[in-house]
């Protein structure tokens, strides 16, 4: 007969300590019983790590919490999660989607899977798999330490590695443990090594002072104002640090090289890639509601009498272009105040299928434009997709967003995000397709 988890089994644990061991978890009909079942009919999920067998409730809050709701996801979201995690995101919605309507016509009005998006769902990934041991979104274990935590999960990894049977290793509560404690574990954390943030590894526990180095360095800044800094109290009437002055000639006649301030010269800056709206009244992202498309995640109806501006920003980190400094992107309807060099930054162009959009464009044939630059089309989920846009070819990525309904609030608008991290995918990878990098177009294209 199973063991019905109590309260001191962790769900996240359990299921990565599962994946670990290669004991895929089985969804049952009870918590007695070893007769698996589809995952939407399933009210129970048995974990069999060697002897070790526990069972779970679906509806069992796991540590991980949803940026959307900010509660914490059920074991049966993280573990359909897991099941789906080589799918593409569309075939992840669509999955989703079938699996609730399938549980709501089960009787299960209080039971759903969660859809995860996909940082949440990829830093979820890596941490079951144990390619992480660190996650943005699961809270560390109440009556644990960070470190402790992490060592039990290395006793048990060690366990598994080495053949040995049983579940997940408990966390300690303190530092004394108790005599029949694993060995193992004693030996892990006697030689654990007490660790600060990052900001003690990369800087030490003290801050350092620059302010002679400062006072140095002022000696050879250019005289600007026709007198020295006054922090160091040296003025055209005062004293005057030891040596030649840096605008004197030398003893041979030849006049000292220029301060090294002035040597320097400053770097470019980046050029900032260029997205193209379409001005058409029928399109359904305008200057008015872009911004808190992209940014947000969020879709809400153009203001056909708003008078904002027609040139906005928005910045995104593309970890596969600059994984440290997000992209500053400008947002504009209209190509007519651009330079010459403007088009080479062009980085997308969203379009409704109409051709007289590009006629003020470098490119005025789509098939021309689109080779240069990757073609958006948000149009409503579930209509057909103009045909002119589908002669475009492969150039043009379309999406479908749902209708939208005032009396549905915002988190009737979950699916948006979704729609929005798949364009800035397809964005990323059009980009670097065609030369960018962390300092801007390869070349200077």
């Amino acid at each position: 007969m199973m063991n019905t988890a109590d309260s001191q089994d962790d769900a996240l644990l359990l299921l990565r300590s599962s994946i670990q061991s290669k004991a895929t978890p089985i969804p049952v009909d009870g918590p007695d019983s070893s007769t698996a079942c589809a995952l939407s009919s399933a009210p129970f999920l048995q974990f069999n790590i060697g002897s070790h067998h526990t069972t779970l409730a679906f509806t069992t809050p796991t540590r991980f919490i949803s940026t959307a709701t900010s509660q914490p996801v059920s074991l049966r979201s993280v573990y359909f999660a897991w099941l789906n995690k080589d799918i593409a995101v569309r075939d992840y919605i669509d999955a989703t989607s079938r699996v609730n309507e399938e549980l709501s016509a089960a009787g299960g009005a209080n039971d759903r899977v969660d859809n995860l998006v996909f940082a949440e769902k990829l830093d979820l990934i890596t941490w079951l798999e144990s390619a992480s041991n660190e996650s943005d979104y699961i809270k560390p274990l109440p009556s644990s330490a960070p470190n402790e935590e992490v060592a039990a999960q290395a006793d048990a990894a060690d366990k598994i590695a080495t053949g040995a049977a049983g579940g997940p290793a408990p966390t300690a509560q303190n530092r004394a443990l108790p005599k029949e404690a694993d060995p193992r574990l004693r030996e892990i954390l006697h030689n654990e090594r007490r660790m600060g943030n990052r900001n003690t590894a990369l800087r030490g526990t003290k801050n350092t002072d620059f302010t002679a180095v400062r006072k140095f360095a002022e000696a050879f800044s250019p005289n600007k104002s026709g007198s020295r800094v006054s922090k160091t109290g040296f003025t055209n009437g005062g004293p005057r640090p030891a040596g030649p002055s840096p605008s004197a000639p030398l003893s041979n006649g030849a006049k000292s090289p220029m301060p090294l301030v002035q040597n320097r010269t400053k770097p470019g800056r980046r050029p900032e890639p260029i997205i193209l709206l379409s001005p058409s009244a029928s399109s359904l992202l305008r200057m008015s509601n872009i911004k808190s498309f992209l940014n947000d995640g969020m879709y809400t109806p153009p203001d056909s009498t708003s008078t904002s501006t027609n040139l906005l920003h928005v910045s995104r980190l593309l970890p596969s272009i600059d994984p440290v400094r997000p992209l500053r992107f400008i947002l504009v309807d209209t190509p007519e105040l651009f330079k010459p060099d403007y088009w080479s930054r062009l980085a997308a162009v969203f379009t409704t299928g109409q051709t007289w959009q590009f006629k003020s464009y470098k490119w005025t044939s789509p098939p021309e434009l689109f080779a240069h630059a990757l073609g958006v089309h948000v149009g409503w989920r579930g209509e057909d997709v103009p045909s002119s846009v589908k002669g475009w070819g492969r150039g043009v990525v379309s999406v479908g967003i749902d209708k939208y309904n005032a009396q549905q609030g915002p988190q009737g608008r979950w699916r948006d995000r979704e729609v929005v991290e798949g364009i800035w995918t397809v964005v990323e990878e059009s980009m670097r397709n065609r030369g960018w990098g962390r300092d801007g177009l390869a070349g200077g294209r």
